[in-house]
């Protein structure tokens, strides 16, 4: 192809849907420049297929400034060397007891999983993701650790327990940075090796530098319901309750603790995703719904009244809804005049619905109005909530009654108690303003 000839590939059709997708992940890619993480991968997350995908995606996260930890597993590595080795482990308290034989074994397996780690953030193959991504890897005795010693009578030999981390050496890493790899192993100030769980290790350096995020990779696609649906957002006091059950994985239930404990000491917010879906870390980060469990102490979901600040996010909200003639429409001048009596529900960022309430003090009733929900969230009843908050707020300021018009919502005004009136039961203000060319039916529900 000459200079002169055109290219194809720049004629050809533009993916929307991924324009989209990367316009929407925008304010995700500003909030999570400069934050740090800790990512938990266990031994069967590096040793699944998807592994070289996740590698992929952790290259992005780092080209775009998110400050990474690896906690780095080697159980299903041990568990095959030992098999090679016909070679049983003994476990107590759900640790592995580990004697010099063993700690031979582990130290391989690990050596083993950081090795291949290294090599596949070093991949710079040209046309492939990593090409050009110039990752710099490195790990070090960055935890001190101590034995477990004897439990139950039990003498767990060379397991330990993390004593400390070196905090500073870590974060002198990720200013330069460098992705920090961690495997599952502490070393003592005698110069012994201990080895260590490795959910311990993500768990306390997630706790000890202050991160922003544990991610735990996990086989599922998070934390599921009884009925295997995916929950997308825990407390940790949910945390408490299904780590009481005893139908949990035991990977699973490691990993959900790990999450546990770092937010109990202080870190804001962890992650269960899955290590077999296709750009789990990109979708838990990077979309508004994530592809997982979050599990915050907070609802990243809220109910508040509007401020001016949401003005631009109701115009995008209520456009659509306006030009199918099913609210009336409002300029923006209007919506800034009249934004106090707005309230909203807020996911993530986003205005995902809004109710007004336009109080007539005299007749002591107030108006429902612009009842709206984006597309998207309309199978969680967030019309009712914000409808229930609508009420409440009309009987804190001394109101009546409620009344709505509407051309096409009818029924389900009636289902929220509303009952069908008469343009003269409306407030007289209101029958002033009416818009008979609308032909909106009225409907009014007592407090």
């Amino acid at each position: 192809m000459t200079d002169s000839e055109p290219n194809p590939a720049l004629n050809g059709p533009i993916n929307q849907q991924m324009i989209r997708w990367f316009r929407h992940s925008a304010p995700y890619i500003n909030a999570h420049r400069n934050k740090t993480m800790v990512l938990l991968l266990s031994g069967e997350a590096i040793a699944d297929d998807n592994f070289i995908n996740t590698v992929h995606d952790i290259a992005l996260l780092n080209s775009l400034g998110v400050r990474l930890i690896l906690a780095c597993g080697a159980r299903l590595q041990i568990e095959t060397l030992l098999a090679d080795l016909g070679v049983n482990s003994e476990f107590h308290q759900g640790l592995r007891v580990t004697d010099a034989r063993m700690l031979e074994v582990v130290k391989q397996a690990s050596g083993a999983v950081r090795a291949n780690v290294e090599a596949l953030l070093s991949t710079g193959v040209i046309n492939s993701p990593m090409h050009g991504a110039g990752i710099r890897a490195v790990s070090g005795n960055y935890v001190t650790a101590r034995p477990i010693g004897v439990r139950d009578g039990k003498d767990f030999g060379f397991t330990g327990e993390v004593r400390k981390v070196d905090s500073h050496g870590i974060s002198r890493a990720l200013d330069q940075g460098n992705i920090v790899l961690l495997p599952s192993l502490g070393y003592s100030p005698t110069g012994e090796i201990f080895n260590l769980s490795v959910e311990e290790v993500a768990t306390q350096v997630a706790i000890d530098l202050k991160v922003d995020k544990l991610i735990a990779f996990v086989h599922a696609k998070g934390a599921l319901d009884d009925q295997g649906n995916l929950l997308r957002e825990l407390r940790p006091g949910d945390c408490a309750g299904l780590l009481n059950s005893t139908e949990l994985p035991v990977p699973f239930r490691q990993s959900l603790r790990a999450c546990y404990n770092a937010m109990d000491q202080g870190v804001p917010r962890a992650h269960l995703i899955s290590y077999r879906d296709d750009g789990a870390l990109l979708g838990e980060l990077f979309t508004r719904d994530g592809s997982g469990t979050l599990i915050t102490q907070g609802s990243y979901e809220q109910i508040r009244q509007a401020t001016i600040e949401d003005v631009g996010g109701i115009v995008e909200l209520i456009q659509p809804l306006e030009a199918d003639g099913l609210l009336v429409r409002r300029s923006r001048d209007l919506l800034e005049n009249e934004i106090e009596q707005f309230t909203i529900i807020e996911r993530d960022g986003m205005i995902v619905a809004c109710i007004a309430l336009y109080p007539y003090g005299d007749e002591n009733m107030a108006e429902v109005a612009c009842v709206a929900t984006h597309e998207d969230y309309r199978s969680a009843n967030r019309a009712s909530v914000l409808l229930q908050a609508a009420e409440q707020r009309a009987q804190q300021t001394g109101m009546h009654s409620l009344f709505v018009l509407t051309t096409q919502t009818a029924h389900w005004f009636i289902e929220k108690g509303f009952s069908e009136a008469d343009i003269s039961d409306l407030p007289v203000a209101k029958q002033a303003l009416y818009n008979y060319q609308r032909n909106s039916k009225v409907f009014i529900k007592t407090l």
